[in-house]
């Protein structure tokens, strides 16, 4: 492991606690040379899954994209960066025990929206607008009737 900062090696651990329930180890270190200070986590790598897309194509999964289209989607909600970590390991232990090494992109799709239903409806909407790829108003709507009316109470302006 380097320093981010310096890339030296010469790091020292300050502290190391478990963290996500215990699915990760994190580790506050500092850089002996340059005194910096940061946090690691260290998590089980699984073996690579694969998302197969509706087309049929199939792509290596990345938690970096469902983390991505997670923020966008939460962005004008109170949900912390925190909790979509937590989120998105959720999901992960969740695909993993369901699919084992493949999993359609639909399926993922839904895991995240069932969170996003009960966690922050409107989060939900603007990630199923996405994914749902709703062609129409009246779809968008539909959506909308869905959701529980007192889900909603709060959050519409």
């Amino acid at each position: 492991m380097r320093c981010p900062f310096c890339q030296s090696e010469q790091l020292k651990v300050l502290e190391s606690r478990s963290a996500d329930e215990g699915g990760s180890m994190r580790r506050r270190r500092e850089c002996i040379e340059c005194e910096q200070r940061f946090t690691t986590y260290e998590r089980v790598e699984f073996s690579p899954m694969i998302v197969v897309k509706r087309s049929g194509s199939k792509e290596v999964y990345s938690r970096d994209k469902l983390i991505s289209s997670m923020v966008r989607s939460c962005s004008k909600s109170e949900i912390s960066a925190l909790t979509i970590d937590s989120i998105v390991d959720s999901v992960e232990a969740e695909m993993y025990k369901e699919y084992g090494r493949e999993i359609p992109s639909t399926a993922l799709g839904e895991m995240v929206m069932q969170v996003l239903k009960q966690r922050e409806p409107m989060a939900y909407i603007r990630y199923a607008s996405i994914f749902k790829n709703f062609n129409s108003i009246t779809e968008f709507l539909d959506e909308i009737q869905k959701l529980d009316s007192k889900s909603l109470v709060g959050h519409i302006d």
